[in-house]
């Protein structure tokens, strides 16, 4: 069963993504690419608290 944060960083992940196709579509290159980057440092983050000893 998935935890709804992997639902949370879906969706967040999803929202940057495409608020970017957006942005690169009406021509606002640089905001564009901020928000690409953003949605892979998202979707390359671990929010799971684990310690491992």
């Amino acid at each position: 069963m998935t935890k709804p944060i992997n639902l949370y960083r879906d969706i967040c992940t999803g929202f940057f993504f495409t608020t970017g196709v957006f942005g690169f579509m009406s021509g606002d290159f640089i905001s564009s690419t901020v928000l690409f980057g953003v949605a892979t440092i998202a979707s390359n983050m671990d929010f799971n608290q684990s310690k491992k000893a």
